[in-house]
């Protein structure tokens, strides 16, 4: 007997329960990720590298170790996507949340330069790379788990819950070491900045509890049970989707310009500007509520009009309002420095918000977790990691900001570009299914119809042509 189908109202209870599991969870990977970047901003520099060093190079070489986070989370999109795939998103995001745990309270608990000499960078950077796999696996998944649980046609809305992840991890993450920057220097040198990373092993325990009691999604479901597993899901990414591969890589530096204001922004402000360190970890905190608040809203807006039109609301006044913040910071006037920042967090927050539900409508769902991690860690490896390291080698050759805002404009234009040519590759209209989405439609349609009776043995053959067929036009992208 055929099972009924799902009501409305059990729909959107499983969607309701897969969003605030996926926004729970991102929130934890994001914080232990975030306060890595933060710590190195503020006493990485000092407390795992020589104290004979040059001034600013310790900084340098700090963000240097932050970078090789993000070096890693393509080996994690790789190996969790190809999981994710496979096996089905819930077990996965299980396994990256256990890894991020670790490699954070394992940074708490590590010794200093002063204790074990060279050991010290190096198993930092270890446990680093430790955390850029578990990240570059988590995001995918966290994604997917609540973009496909969505009901029709709710995809991209659903899927900013995973990515309100990001400004709540941030927003705790700065909200902690705000609270320990009243700490006399030699106590936060000495144990109080290790607070935040210990933290992290009562938050993944509670992660643990809501992702283990998470449902499969139903278009990896569907995919498993109409047998669509893919062997090697990142091959068939590269080989037949490598363009959206690009793409989608290419339109995500806006997003990664957060690393401009929370990492960069905070060691330029507080080392050479002036600025306390709880007085300018406010004003990110601020900042960090104004992006929780209007995040949402881009993924609103993507559902409702042309998707080419509000990408570009969303992505053109970051030209000009994240080159401005950089002045506005460098007048050490508190307001001045907020409103800079708060203004140019609106357009780049809310394009992050909608950006993850446009990607995942490129991909079809048998290579969707591959194809979605493929572009933002790709992103992330030659953008994310590089961007305080960049700013901060800009400043150190000119001595001033100018340059470093020139950057982050530059940022802007980049994703403005590719993401008006994904739009224009995988459809943008937000009440039809993308191209990926409509393939997927096709076969499951197809499968539908096929092993169903036939009257007589010629009409059998000639069925199981038109079927052949089809699945023909279907498989090369009809």
């Amino acid at each position: 007997m055929t099972p009924s189908a799902p009501t409305e109202q059990e729909v959107a209870k499983k969607a309701r329960k897969a969003g605030i599991a996926s926004f729970i969870g991102t929130t934890i990977e994001w914080y232990d990720f975030y306060i890595y970047g933060t710590a190195a901003a503020l006493v990485f520099g000092e407390i795992f590298f020589s104290d004979d060093l040059p001034a600013g190079v310790g900084t340098l070489l700090a963000f240097v170790t932050l970078w090789a986070g993000f070096l890693a989370r393509p080996i994690g999109g790789i190996i969790f996507g190809h999981l994710g795939d496979r096996i089905g998103r819930k077990n996965t995001l299980v396994i990256t949340l256990i890894m991020m745990g670790i490699a954070t309270v394992g940074i708490g608990l590590l010794p200093t330069y002063a204790q074990i000499g060279i050991w010290a960078p190096i198993l930092l950077v270890a446990l680093r790379v430790l955390q850029g796999v578990a990240v570059g696996g988590e995001w995918g998944g966290a994604v997917l788990i609540a973009s496909e649980n969505a009901p029709k046609g709710k995809g991209i809305l659903y899927s900013a819950f995973a990515q309100q992840g990001s400004p709540a991890g941030n927003l705790l993450a700065t909200m902690a070491f705000f609270f320990l920057a009243a700490m006399p220097t030699p106590e936060f040198l000495l144990y109080g900045w290790r607070i935040p990373f210990l933290v992290s092993a009562l938050l993944v325990i509670v992660g643990m509890i809501i992702r283990l009691k998470l449902e499969e999604s139903d278009a990896m479901k569907a995919v498993i049970a109409s047998k669509k597993v893919v062997k090697l899901p990142i091959a068939e990414v590269l080989r037949k989707h490598w363009v959206l591969v690009l793409l989608g890589a290419g339109a995500l530096p806006l997003a990664q310009v957060t690393y401009f204001k929370n990492t960069f922004a905070l060691s330029w402000a507080t080392s050479e500007l002036g600025y306390e360190r709880g007085t300018f970890l406010a004003i990110i905190a601020i900042a960090l509520v104004v992006q929780f608040i209007v995040q949402p809203f881009g993924a609103v807006l993507v559902s409702r009009i042309d998707m080419r039109k509000a990408m570009c609301l969303m992505i053109v006044p970051e030209l000009f309002l994240m080159p401005a913040m950089f002045f506005a910071i460098r007048t050490e006037t508190f307001a001045i420095a907020a409103i800079g920042m708060c203004l140019a967090t609106i357009p780049h927050s809310m394009f992050y918000g909608a950006i993850a539900g446009v990607l995942a409508r490129a991909f079809p769902a048998n290579i969707r977790y591959s194809g979605l991690s493929a572009s933002y860690q790709l992103c992330s490896l030659i953008v994310g990691g590089g961007t305080p390291v960049l700013a901060q080698w800009i400043l150190n050759s000119s001595g001033n900001v100018t340059g470093v805002a020139i950057a982050a404009g530059c940022y802007a234009a980049v994703s403005l570009v590719c993401t008006l040519l994904l739009l224009n590759r995988t459809g943008y209209d937000p009440k039809a299914l993308s191209h990926a989405e409509q393939s997927d439609e096709n076969e499951l349609e197809l499968d539908r119809h096929d092993g169903e009776p036939t009257g007589n043995d010629e009409s059998s053959i000639h069925t199981e042509t038109v079927q052949a067929a089809k699945h023909e036009q279907v498989r090369v992208g009809t």
